[in-house]
């Protein structure tokens, strides 16, 4: 790779970056590429160059979590429906959201529901993750059952990001997460 493209690589990677703290932060609707383009210190045609629209940037994040998410949806699939299993997924499921963007989306998620009820992404998000809860329950699983998988994956997502619940770190703080996780997951 020539050094004009691990620029643009590291461009790319840094606009996406920024942009999804933004989108954390104050909104997708609220956010424009002028000012992902200010807080990288760069030309908004810079980022024009990367990617056309801020639907694309966010599109562009979620195919790299929903990569994740298809590749543990296939490896559970091809294991059986036993505790075991449930507990690595959500092992699985936890070390996925802390990858390097896996919190901060979720974060997203959670709090720009409404933004993303009218974009593609939002939808292909709301099938995986059904996805990924079927895979947990037994075939002749209860109501509760997919009550209790859901929520497990919520205690997972709040772990990933929630600042505001008392632990003395974030590793701490995931970990109680996972605990309850397993615990509804039982």
């Amino acid at each position: 790779m020539s050094v004009a493209d691990e620029r643009r690589t590291d461009t790319r990677a840094q606009i996406r970056q920024v942009a999804l703290e933004l989108f954390a932060e104050q909104g997708y609707d609220k956010t424009s590429l002028r000012e992902i383009a200010e807080r990288l210190g760069i030309t908004k045609a810079a980022v024009y160059y990367h990617f056309k629209t801020k639907e694309e940037i966010l599109t562009s994040l979620f195919n790299e979590f929903f990569a994740g998410l298809d590749e543990l949806v296939a490896w559970a699939r091809a294991r059986p429906r036993t505790a075991e299993t449930r507990a690595d997924v959500l092992r699985r499921y936890q070390d996925l959201l802390a990858g390097p963007t896996g919190a901060q989306l979720i974060r997203f998620m959670q709090e720009g529901q409404a933004a993303l009820k009218d974009l593609p992404a939002g939808s292909e998000m709301k099938e995986r993750f059904a996805r990924l809860a079927t895979v947990l329950v037994p075939e002749d699983g209860t109501a509760e059952q997919h009550f209790r998988f859901r929520l497990a994956f919520i205690a997972l997502h709040l772990g990933a990001f929630s600042t505001d619940i008392p632990a003395d770190s974030p590793e701490e703080r995931r970990a109680a997460a996972l605990n309850v996780a397993l615990d509804l997951a039982r």
